[in-house]
């Protein structure tokens, strides 16, 4: 049997085997490990890059570790937590005599991974990051799930919203929310952003206060044309 034979027999084999259903939920743990791992890599990686060689003093063999270090950081993490969260969800429908998903399986699942992954690492900025990117989607999602009205349900299954609003059967206050909502958090946000990089600058996260600095602290002084058009002073 020639070595492409043996191959594609193996390829065969395996093929076989992720197929099966009998396989599909461990499969399911090391392809949510895997995707985890790519994208933490597509994501910080190119951030890291930029942010190392712009905002970073060294060497470029200690930039290039220190690249490696958050890129691995952020894989670790994504590949850790979709183990954590798959896994949990398993084992709360397995322990049902239905084998059905609960209405907060997800929640739990979550509370776990997010604990075990998240929650044990305050101190290190790459799992800070993550953190606080996914807390502003959450406050973003949930001020939309807050003025839907109950009942209403904008995919089907979803359960409807919170309906805080009250009585909002023509839907103005929703609307009148919904299109100063936007304004309201963005503008605020840098607002405080602002007065904390201003008055409390050792609060405010190291890439951030970083690359504020270099637009804003930075630009206010030059010596030459060179400084001032090439590169700060």
């Amino acid at each position: 049997m020639s070595s492409s034979s043996t191959l594609k027999s193996i390829e065969a084999a395996i093929e076989k085997i992720i197929l099966d259903p009998r396989y599909h939920a461990p499969l399911t743990l090391v392809k949510g490990v895997r995707n985890g791992i790519v994208y933490g890599t597509k994501i910080r990686f190119p951030h890291a890059l930029v942010m190392m060689f712009l905002f970073r003093s060294g060497t470029v063999r200690q930039k290039l570790r220190l690249v490696y270090k958050a890129t691995r950081q952020h894989a670790r993490n994504l590949a850790l937590f979709a183990l954590v969260y798959k896994s949990s969800l398993l084992l709360l429908k397995s322990s049902r005599p239905s084998a059905k998903e609960g209405h907060y399986d997800t929640f739990l699942a979550g509370l776990t991974g997010g604990y075990l992954v998240f929650g044990r690492t305050s101190h290190n900025p790459v799992t800070q990051q993550i953190v606080i990117y996914v807390f502003a989607r959450v406050m973003l999602a949930m001020a939309k799930v807050a003025i839907t009205p109950r009942g209403v349900e904008a995919v089907p299954g979803s359960g409807g919203g919170w309906g805080l609003l009250g009585d909002d059967s023509d839907g103005r206050r929703r609307r009148y929310v919904e299109k100063r909502a936007w304004t309201v958090f963005s503008s605020l946000s840098w607002a405080c952003v602002m007065y904390l990089f201003r008055w409390h600058p050792e609060n405010v996260q190291s890439s951030l206060r970083s690359s504020m600095h270099y637009i804003y602290v930075q630009s206010d002084h030059w010596d030459s044309l060179r400084n001032f058009i090439l590169h700060n002073k």
